[in-house]
């Protein structure tokens, strides 16, 4: 319930690989949500999301993770990830694990990061204290491109848009590269562990893209995606950094969470 006068408060829901290896991106989704006012609170008991044991088929064992989300998030104004591929998750694979009415209920007020910077905060809005003067290319990860649409996906002949670019354009003196493809980079969860072979490949094509657009630094909404590339680029020798959006966004750019 909505009170007049209060701060409305964010529930904030960290994905497991950030938690672990990619702290940063947490404490700069924090600091963003909180620089515009909304009053934020992690909580303590949540869980994965369930989205490996989803994306496998194993929905026994991935209902009881949708259950302890929605009740875990339940009762926040809005529920805010930087991760498109959970959101992605309780929005498009919870149906038929949690009772209907409240997975209705928790839907709409459910968001990852920059759908919320860009849909309830509003660009014009966005107060960015941080310059990043530097050449990043933007990898519109599969999840937040076709299934949350935070931009217009290639295949389809619909007006170009792209709600990354518009809250990233916000930074001063930032240039925004789109590569040349709009192609999946191959992590996809399991693919990458089941077909790794091909995985890479579809890596490697990202970064060449990336790289032949003079990009420096590859940017996106999941740190997934940009931890599959990150891997290959090191392996490989190549020098690109690799950065998430809220890093960019809230100016925690200059160390990694190596």
């Amino acid at each position: 319930m909505h009170h007049p006068g209060r701060r409305k408060r964010v529930g904030l829901f960290v994905p497991c690989y950030i938690d672990d290896f990619y702290p940063k991106v947490a404490l700069s989704t924090l600091e963003l949500l909180e620089a515009h006012g909304f009053e934020v609170v992690y909580p303590e008991g949540q869980r994965c999301c369930g989205q490996p044991f989803l994306n496998n088929g194993l929905r026994k064992e991935g209902a009881r993770f949708a259950r302890h989300f929605v009740a875990t998030f339940e009762d926040y104004d809005y529920v805010v990830a930087p991760a498109g591929s959970c959101i992605a998750t309780v929005r498009h694979r919870y149906e038929g694990l949690v009772e209907a009415d409240r997975l209705a209920a928790l839907t709409p007020r459910l968001f990852e990061l920059c759908e919320f910077l860009h849909d309830v905060v509003g660009v014009e809005k966005l107060q960015l204290k941080h310059p990043f003067p530097h050449r990043v290319g933007l990898h519109n990860s599969c999840h937040a491109l076709r299934e949350l649409r935070l931009g217009a996906p290639s295949e389809l002949t619909i007006p170009h848009f792209s709600k990354i670019k518009a809250v990233l354009s916000r930074v001063e003196g930032i240039t925004i590269v789109d590569p040349a493809r709009d192609e999946c980079c191959g992590f996809g969860g399991t693919f990458s562990v089941q077909e790794w072979a091909v995985s890479a490949m579809m890596g490697r094509d990202r970064i060449a893209d990336h790289r032949q657009q003079g990009v420096e630094i590859m940017t996106g909404v999941d740190r997934s995606c940009l931890m599959h590339m990150e891997g290959l680029a090191r392996r490989d020798g190549t020098p690109m950094r690799f950065l998430h959006v809220a890093e960019i966004l809230a100016g925690r750019t200059e160390l990694s969470d190596d």
